[in-house]
């Protein structure tokens, strides 16, 4: 197989396990979500968009709406705010017309 395909893949089982683990260790999961940027930047990988939300930009710890993490709309743009490092992500809303797969 290709390096990038097994890094996709494991990528995306980083996050799955991350999500699993949230409850009981927000420690490691944020501990997943920097392996998984590694893997990632290794092998030059671009992480899908529906992942890239899934962590702050700033301090790389994994979000969960309401509870570590604040969704908000404004001005066409979806706000992501962390309530561990206390800064926020603007996300223009696409439209359909626009929207890329």
């Amino acid at each position: 197989m290709d390096k990038k395909k097994i890094a996709l893949h494991r990528v995306e089982t980083l996050f799955k396990e991350a999500d699993e683990i949230f409850k009981e260790s927000k420690e490691l999961a944020n501990r997943y979500v920097k392996l998984a940027r590694k893997i990632a930047m290794r092998v030059n990988l671009k992480i899908p968009r529906k992942l890239k939300r899934k962590f702050c930009k700033h301090c790389y710890s994994y979000l969960k709406p309401g509870i570590n993490c604040r969704v908000r709309t404004k001005n066409s743009k979806v706000i992501y705010y962390c309530l561990n490092c206390k800064k926020y992500t603007r996300i223009p809303l696409l439209r359909e017309k626009k929207s890329k797969k």
